[in-house]
């Protein structure tokens, strides 16, 4: 499951210089939370919270947040309120479309002196009859119950009736937690037979259902294209039947359809990752040896010819702000590679140069790589001014011997 991390706090601290211990108002909605942790150690300041659009399916770790006074909770999975008895500043709690139907848990805000909005519109528990009465005669400090304000006439004639109203709720609420009840048993028997069956399906694409399949796969390469195909319908069936099937509007239904929309993007992700593995190499030196021009990065570049210094220089325009580590420069005799995040940049050279006096460095002013490789040649040229000198010396002495 997912939970409430330090990075994730700090990223969406921006406003605050990416300081938490400090923090008086974050928003952490639609983050696919599915724990609330953390939160009351690392920002004991916070005064409003933002967590509507998650998976929380239950209110905690937020009882020592001293000053909270806006606690959003919003599309969740929360099925009771509890724990909110250390919050003493709450003055605005929205739980609104949730699963509260233990409307008796109401009571616990009876601590929160400060509460004066209550939003809990959406809930199984608003649907019970007597429900407005039971919370305005239960929690006296409301003056808001789902955005309608409360009035002394409407508080007065609630008070009045409030144990039978509060009997018809408690009976209600028994109905309705059999219901639940009910409810997770039928979607633990639903993920149980979908986890069996993709066991089945698992075992038998790895062969485990028949002894003959060993044998039959060297044969299965001719068909990998309609396998692949049978295994595209299989998946738009499989999702056919997982959005047809009628299922209640549960937590646990909820839950599922998460967990199902992120199973099929992670199967398209490594589906894609895998495609991009099986991509064929660059090809930059041939089978009889000969070495390629390539320039997969498509860049710019030129080759110089600095014949007063005896040296060859290349002007590749990289990226100006491509960080250095993500380049590798090889520079052999005949000519140079430089890999730019990967992708290869190869050229041949005009002339034979020295690969351990190169040197490679960054441009300050364009960013670009500036590749000095010293020609070879130099060597033979040295070589064949001390034959000459060896020679002319060879010479006046024997002029020196004849006289």
């Amino acid at each position: 499951f997912l939970s409430v991390t330090e990075d994730l706090v700090r990223r969406r601290a921006e406003h605050n210089n990416c300081e938490i211990f400090s923090l008086e108002e974050i928003s952490l909605h639609q983050q696919e939370i599915e724990k609330l942790e953390h939160l009351d150690k690392w920002c004991r300041d916070l005064k409003i919270l933002y967590l509507q659009n998650n998976l929380i399916p239950k209110i905690e770790n937020v009882g020592k947040l001293k000053k909270l006074e806006y606690l959003n909770v919003a599309l969740n999975n929360i099925e009771r309120i509890e724990n909110l008895e250390g919050c003493e500043e709450l003055k605005k709690l929205d739980l609104t479309a949730n699963f509260i139907g233990e409307l008796s848990s109401v009571v616990s805000l009876k601590c929160n002196i400060h509460l004066k909005e209550l939003f809990l519109l959406g809930n199984p528990c608003t649907e019970f009859e007597g429900y407005r009465q039971f919370v305005v005669a239960t929690l006296h400090q409301l003056k808001y119950l789902d955005s309608k304000e409360i009035e002394r006439s409407e508080r007065i004639k609630a008070l009045q009736n409030y144990p039978e109203v509060k009997r018809k709720i408690r009976e209600q609420e028994r109905a309705y937690l059999l219901k639940r009840a009910r409810e997770k048993e039928e979607s633990q028997r639903r993920m149980q037979e979908r986890k069996d069956k993709k066991q089945k399906q698992r075992d038998s694409e790895l062969g485990f259902d028949s002894p003959d399949s060993p044998q039959e796969k060297p044969n299965q390469a001719e068909g990998d294209g309609e396998q692949e195909r049978c295994i595209t319908v299989e998946n738009d069936e499989e999702d056919r039947r997982f959005w047809e099937e009628p299922t209640p509007y549960t937590p646990e239904s909820r839950l599922e359809t998460h967990r199902y929309i992120e199973e099929k993007r992670r199967a398209k992700d490594n589906i894609r990752e895998s495609k991009k593995r099986e991509k064929p190499p660059w090809t930059l030196v041939t089978a009889e040896g000969k070495v390629l021009n390539v320039n997969v990065p498509k860049l710019h570049f030129s080759l110089k010819d600095d014949e007063e210094n005896n040296q060859i220089i290349l002007d590749l325009a990289v990226y100006r702000h491509l960080d250095t580590s993500l380049l590798d420069v090889d520079v052999q005799p005949t000519y140079i590679r430089v890999l730019v995040k990967g992708k290869p940049f190869q050229l041949v050279l005009p002339e034979e140069v020295k690969p351990d006096s190169s040197s490679a460095k960054r441009s300050q002013t364009t960013g670009h790589l500036v590749v000095i490789m010293p020609k070879a040649k130099e060597i033979i040229l040295a070589k064949q001014n001390v034959s000459a000198s060896i020679k002319h010396s060879d010479c006046n002495t024997q002029q020196k011997t004849t006289r």
